[in-house]
């Protein structure tokens, strides 16, 4: 793997810089042994050196000013596999026997906490190419700060000349979909919020589509049958339901290990999915999330996606002394992983509700049948593979203590770590 950490100003490699002292030796040699052929080929040497440095120096001063385009996917998602483009090479002209090489170098925060991982990607472009493509992706969510510079090297390796103008870009790396089944929902687990319509509306809502938690008298059958879609009359003085679904995610914890940034990973990837799905079955959900860091009212698609990108830097929070004190009448939803010390108390605080817990903690082995249950597993190479340099605490895993909890039901998902 390449060097991390990038001097900017260093022009030569550690090819150029080892073949340099080399021929300087053997010259010295040369010349006390008096040795023509010696002499001959270390001047030669010497003197392609040179060549190669002196044009190197003036042809990057020639692009400084060259500002290159560094255009991430968006959202950006872990492990998606899509590619970063650097645009804004076409007036780029490279000399022969050099190609341009563009390197993003940084640092990759995990789940956003204070684990930092070195990052460097590299790419090169030949004298026929306008736009590059570089494979930056990273194994989990989490927050990914760092600088895109370009280096112009020559053929043979022996400099590399920095040139252009860097570009620092801070990217909020979102989760991994989880692959689990859809969470069905009854219309009536979330809180009523009635909103009465106006008299200029009774022409615009005085029919619409079905919608969970309609009364099926106010079904117009007639009108059904000829679109094939069940339709809802509305009555001008109707109350129309919206239901508010209340939902704690609760990112207590520490992150002492890849094994535990692991855990709320995939809290996060479950997460996603739960509103993601509600939203699509049902537009008009209005979800009431809280968690370690604030709380969020999300009503519309806009919303729903700002929030995804603030989720991804959401990071372990230290235990708090908190009260339920709920001032929805509905069921609650809470998305919480074994790190969690406090889980027990908040749900016995939450007893008077109907509570729907999503945990993810370790399996035990003895337990999971492979038909029944996926285990979700990241691996450590996963990091060298994408560039990135893994903690070495990370190469010594325990699994986390498993919780023992009770609610009106739970859904546990299981996840691990392994070298």
């Amino acid at each position: 793997m390449r060097s991390f950490f990038v001097d900017k100003k260093f022009i030569f490699t550690p090819v150029g810089l080892a073949i340099s002292v080399i021929t300087i030796f053997i010259l010295i040699r040369s010349l006390s042994a008096r040795n023509v052929y010696e002499i001959i080929l270390s001047v030669c040497a010497l003197f392609l050196l040179l060549a190669l440095g002196i044009f190197g120096v003036w042809k990057s001063r020639k692009l400084n000013s060259v500002e290159t385009g560094w255009k991430t996917p968006f959202p950006f998602t872990a492990n998606s596999g899509e590619e970063t483009l650097i645009t804004g090479l076409d007036s780029i002209t490279i000399p022969y026997f050099f190609r341009l090489h563009i390197i993003i170098q940084g640092k990759f925060f995990p789940d956003a906490n204070s684990f930092t991982c070195p990052v460097f990607r590299e790419t090169s472009i030949s004298r026929e190419n306008s736009i590059a493509k570089l494979n930056l992706d990273f194994p989990m969510s989490g927050v990914f700060q760092g600088n895109c510079f370009c280096r112009l090297k020559d053929v043979f390796g022996f400099f590399s000349f920095p040139c252009g103008i860097p570009q620092t870009k801070t990217i909020k790396v979102r989760t991994a979909p989880t692959f689990r089944k859809d969470f069905i929902v009854n219309a009536q687990s979330g809180a009523e919020d009635r909103k009465n319509k106006t008299s200029d509306d009774v022409e615009k809502y005085y029919m619409r589509e079905y919608a969970p938690g309609d009364r099926f008298r106010d079904i117009n059958w007639k009108s059904s049958e000829k679109i094939d879609a069940l339709i809802t009359r509305i009555s001008p003085d109707n109350q129309e339901k919206v239901s508010r679904i209340e939902i704690y995610f609760r990112n207590y914890g520490t992150a002492d290990s890849l094994n535990s940034l692991w855990l709320l990973d995939r809290a996060k990837a479950r997460l996603t999915q739960f509103l993601r799905s509600l939203k699509e079955a049902q537009e008009k959900y209005i979800f009431c999330i809280r968690s370690a860091q604030g709380s969020w009212e999300i009503e519309t698609l806009d919303e729903l996606d700002n929030f995804f990108e603030e989720l991804a830097g959401l990071s372990f929070a230290p235990l708090q002394n908190e009260s339920f004190n709920s001032t929805l009448h509905g069921d609650i939803f809470i998305f919480s992983t074994a790190c969690d010390l406090g889980l027990s108390s908040f749900l016995l605080a939450c007893q008077t509700k109907q509570v729907f817990l999503f945990l993810i903690q370790n399996p035990l082995k003895k337990e999971i049948k492979k038909d029944d249950d996926e285990i979700e597993t990241l691996y450590v190479s996963d990091f060298p593979e994408k560039g990135c340099v893994p903690s070495p605490k990370w190469f010594f895993q325990k699994n986390i203590k498993r919780l023992n909890v009770s609610a009106s039901r739970i859904e546990i998902m299981y996840a691990e770590t392994h070298l």
